[in-house]
């Protein structure tokens, strides 16, 4: 059913209107721990990208909806396709990365 795929990205201004709704995504952020530390969105899921193989499968739902987030949108990107060749079909990237979030959505968001 391609159809009913979603697409792989998900604009920011579209993420922070899911977020206002019940039962938002679960927020995965792939970055490094010290780009965690140094800026992140609440209630994320700090999951760097090399032990997203290892922890995907016992730490998410399948059948939850995913946003996925790095600092550009690239690595999350990457680990969004590999997450539904996984079956994890709701899984988006979040376009532009926190870059774009804290400089489109939350200015209180540090730049690095």
């Amino acid at each position: 059913m391609l159809g009913s795929m979603l697409e792989p990205e998900i604009s920011a201004e579209a993420f922070a209107q899911r977020l206002q709704q019940p039962n938002p995504p679960v927020l995965l952020d792939v970055r490094e721990p010290w780009e965690f530390e140094t800026a992140s969105l609440p209630n994320s899921l700090l999951m760097p990208m090399g032990e997203v193989t290892s922890r995907a499968h016992r730490e998410l739902d399948p059948d939850a909806p995913i946003v996925v987030l790095c600092h550009h949108g690239a690595r999350s990107l990457n680990v969004t396709m590999w997450l539904r060749n996984q079956g994890f079909d709701h899984a988006q990237s979040l376009a532009g990365g926190i870059d774009y979030w804290s400089r489109a959505i939350d200015p209180a968001i540090p730049l690095y």
